[in-house]
């Protein structure tokens, strides 16, 4: 191929594969080598040396026992259960908050949506950390909103189940709160990009032909919202099921979420293949049914 050729086809093609060919490499060298990596980990033998697991040798090269303690030991399972259940939980109730702060955010002026958009990215401008310790305190026994919650428990219970204190510190409620807190932004605005969408017309139509408010909401509004609400769900439920920081903060050592199971793996207990076994079984149960709805997503819109 001549030089002149090679440019003119370099101008057609070559930019746009290159473009295409960018986010591949990344997916490539940022995911898929660091999950065979992982995988490998999870296959070898748990040895005293430097690093400790090892292939071949004394050893075999395909080790599946710790695969078969995550299925047969209670703690895994549990921890397994522990952070599926307060993840969807956090989830559920992300949902319940986020979606009327998304809906109004699509209800009011131009210039009060920018003030209250950027009103809820604003806790991202401070530390995670920062925050997680504000919570600490919050939940403390001491603290002014332990005692609020304590004073109104008091007034609404009979006088033989009054407390002095609200335990809230080490328990998964504390764990699903400060995760509702941190993980919301996440649900409000890919919410919010759904409804922002919507044509007003329509809602205006159905009221025009005698549906009530809150039947317009559940017949034309929320259906037309489903794809803002489980990419909010996704980006709730993934990283709150492999929570570590908060669980490990504010939660209960006794019940620990699979996030705090796989550091102590690798750092306390030095099991590195135990750990890259739990971190593949947990990638999986987040990628499969992900990857199931985008193929039946795709697949209906394939067929429209």
């Amino acid at each position: 191929m001549s030089r002149g050729r090679f440019s003119r086809w370099f101008d057609r093609r070559g930019w746009s594969d290159l473009l295409i060919g960018v986010p591949y490499l990344w997916l490539i060298l940022l995911f898929l080598l660091p999950f065979l990596i992982v995988l490998a980990m999870s296959v070898a033998t748990k040895t005293p040396t430097a690093p400790p697991f090892s292939f071949g040798g004394d050893h075999p090269w395909i080790n599946l026992d710790a695969y078969k303690r995550i299925f047969t030991d209670s703690l895994y399972l549990r921890a397994f259960l522990t952070s599926l259940v307060n993840a969807a939980v956090a989830t559920v109730f992300c949902l319940l908050i986020g979606y009327p702060m998304a809906l109004g955010l699509t209800r009011v002026s131009r210039s009060w949506r920018n003030i209250l958009l950027m009103l809820v990215i604003l806790p991202f401008w401070t530390s995670f950390l920062l925050r997680v310790y504000a919570w600490m305190g919050l939940m403390g026994r001491n603290s002014w909103f332990n005692t609020l919650l304590t004073d109104t428990w008091n007034f609404l219970v009979p006088i033989d189940w009054a407390v002095r204190s609200v335990p809230m510190m080490n328990s998964n409620f504390a764990v699903v709160l400060v995760m509702v807190y941190t993980y919301l932004p996440f649900m409000i605005l890919p919410l919010y990009a759904s409804l922002e969408r919507l044509d007003p017309v329509l809602d205006e139509a159905a009221m025009d032909l005698g549906s009530r408010p809150l039947q317009v909401f559940f017949d034309v509004t929320l259906p037309q919202s489903i794809p803002g609400i489980i990419a909010g769900g996704m980006l709730v439920f993934i990283p709150a099921a492999g929570e570590l920081v908060i669980p490990t903060l504010v939660g209960n050592a006794g019940s620990p979420m699979i996030g705090r199971l796989i550091s102590d793996e690798f750092s306390s207990v030095q099991d590195w293949p135990m750990a890259s076994a739990i971190a593949v079984v947990l990638l999986l149960i987040m990628v499969v049914p992900t990857m199931i709805y985008s193929h039946y997503q795709a697949k209906s819109g394939a067929h429209k």
